[in-house]
């Protein structure tokens, strides 16, 4: 009893234990990612968010706070938000009907999708709504929001990770540091 009592005091211990090092950079790179969207946003698009979309949230979540995750890996965060919003847009275009209809659609498609090509990324289900309710400018800009701001915005927030998440020793991110080598069949058969 003694002995389970003291692990679990161990256990917890180590679990709340703070990294400031840890949490600041995680900072610096959250703010910094979504500072040049937000940046480019005021800059070039006054009237509304275009570039800044509140999915771009949640990956920063993913790519600055927990960054040996599989769903947080280039891949995932790439493929994930590009397909999910083609799937948006796509499935806005092609099928008619109420909005309630289109955002379910594409939502589940796009989770489908994302696990099929294993870049699955959960902020990409909202990229994929986004599409489907976001305001008549986003709505308008038809299949260039796949480009911008979904990838644009993106490529944003990967420079950014792999700066601040590389800054020092103790992170290092991603996690396969050959994870753009999807050509080469020894990397498709390890699991990242």
């Amino acid at each position: 009893m003694k002995r389970h009592i003291f692990k679990a005091r161990r256990i917890i211990y180590q679990e709340t234990l703070v990294d400031f090092q840890e949490h600041l950079w995680t900072f610096v790179g959250a703010f910094l990612g979504i500072a040049v969207i937000g940046w480019l946003n005021s800059n070039l698009a006054p009237i509304d968010n275009l570039f800044l979309i509140g999915s771009f949230g949640a990956s920063s979540v993913l790519i600055y706070g927990i960054i040996n995750s599989p769903l947080a890996q280039p891949r995932n965060l790439i493929g994930g938000h590009v397909i999910c919003a083609f799937t948006g847009v796509l499935v806005h275009k092609v099928v008619p009907g109420d909005v309630w209809f289109t955002s379910a659609l594409s939502v589940a498609l796009s989770i489908v999708f994302m696990q099929i090509t294993k870049t699955l990324h959960p902020p990409g289900g909202a990229t994929a709504l986004i599409a489907n309710i976001g305001s008549a400018k986003i709505q308008a800009l038809g299949f260039w929001y796949v480009l911008s701001p979904v990838l644009s915005g993106v490529l944003i927030l990967f420079f950014v990770a792999l700066l601040c998440n590389n800054a020092t020793p103790h992170r290092s991110y991603p996690k396969n540091k050959h994870w753009y080598k999807v050509w080469k069949r020894k990397y498709l058969k390890q699991k990242v």
